[in-house]
């Protein structure tokens, strides 16, 4: 099943972005699209940089709390993946909305750096108080996805 869906990434509410994607697979849980760097210009992480040509191929889940993004350089060398931890998707009207729940793990293509991101942004957000359940969540989320990373099978064992 291939076809354009729109990623609309939200945060506390508000639509923090929307792109452009073409759908690879969806088996009814865990949808699949592939989608060029969509943020403008360059964005220096320090351990990744996501510039334009970067093609990203995405895994989303309907009853998953995270996202995975490949990351790929337009020449298709593997430049590691981002996950973000998300409400599950929901996917309508041609669309993929993701609640970005701030929490996000880094893993370098070699699997030698995992890098667990914005927890700092996580603990500020609220999320604890307002949502208790969401927030235990997403932390399960991350702990499992650092778990994933770290094994020997890594990420690419979520993504098949």
């Amino acid at each position: 099943m291939t076809g354009q869906l729109t990623v609309v990434l939200t945060k506390a509410g508000r639509t923090k972005i929307r792109y452009p994607a073409t759908q690879i697979a969806d088996d009814g849980d865990h949808i699949r699209v592939r989608a060029p760097w969509a943020a403008e210009g360059v964005r220096d992480f320090g351990f990744v940089r996501f510039e334009p040509g970067d093609v990203f191929t995405e895994h989303f889940w309907r009853t998953r709390w995270y996202a995975v993004k490949e990351v790929r350089t337009g020449d298709g060398a593997l430049k590691g993946w981002y996950c973000d931890v998300t409400r599950p998707a929901l996917v309508r009207s041609g669309e993929i909305i993701v609640e970005d729940l701030d929490l996000d793990l880094w893993v370098s293509a070699d699997g030698t750096s995992v890098l667990r991101l914005d927890e700092d942004e996580f603990a500020e957000s609220g999320l604890a108080a307002k949502d208790p359940e969401a927030a235990a969540r997403a932390v399960r989320a991350l702990d499992a996805l650092d778990d994933q990373a770290r094994s020997a099978a890594g990420l690419a064992a979520l993504l098949r």
